[in-house]
């Protein structure tokens, strides 16, 4: 299936959600391309993993934002390879540095630049210790074995829908406790 194969299943996998994260965050080695940068050199043609421009193109066209979040060493390789691929205008938020903190750091920078609460986002990696780390802050995160592709990218909107569903239910429980604990307070006095 082709790059417009692709983007025309992925719309219609899109089309089946009524809310939407308001922007979704992708690692780029083992996620978008099958490499590591820093095993490359800036002069090769990068390729992406089949369905990957595709899902992008779908995201965008839906008016879902995009950001990258990377630890790569080499961001130089990394920044050469999205423009070479076409595809950096498509991010709003480009954050391709080393790290020790499993991408909370680039997470925070991503909720500065776009002022979109981590609730909002969906993420997408190859390693089970940024998942668990970026998961504790809020964001939805889905573990990629393969690279991105149309099953990844179903299963993280339903489970974006689930939490955020999860979420709106807990903050109505909680207005109901205020509310209730606010009137029996005023009985008392």
């Amino acid at each position: 299936m082709g790059d417009e194969g692709v983007k025309n299943e992925a719309m219609e996998i899109i089309g089946l959600f009524q809310v939407l994260p308001r922007l979704v965050v992708l690692d780029l080695d083992y996620t978008l391309w099958p490499f590591y940068c820093e095993c490359r050199s800036k002069r090769e043609m990068p390729s992406l993993y089949p369905h990957a421009k595709g899902i992008l193109y779908a995201l965008k066209d839906k008016g879902v934002n995009l950001a990258i979040a990377s630890r790569s060493p080499t961001p130089d390789i990394a920044n050469t390879f999205l423009d070479k691929l076409g595809i950096k205008p498509l991010f709003v938020a480009q954050e391709i540095f080393s790290s020790w903190t499993h991408k909370t750091e680039h997470f925070q920078r991503i909720k500065q630049r776009s002022g979109i609460p981590y609730n909002e986002m969906l993420f997408f990696d190859d390693e089970d210790r940024n998942i668990e780390a970026v998961s504790k802050m809020g964001v939805t995160s889905i573990l990629v074995h393969n690279g991105v592709n149309l099953g990844a990218l179903r299963q993280g909107l339903t489970k974006f829908t689930q939490n955020l569903e999860s979420s709106e239910r807990n903050k109505q429980r909680w207005q109901n406790f205020s509310r209730k604990s606010s009137s029996s307070e005023r009985d008392q006095s």
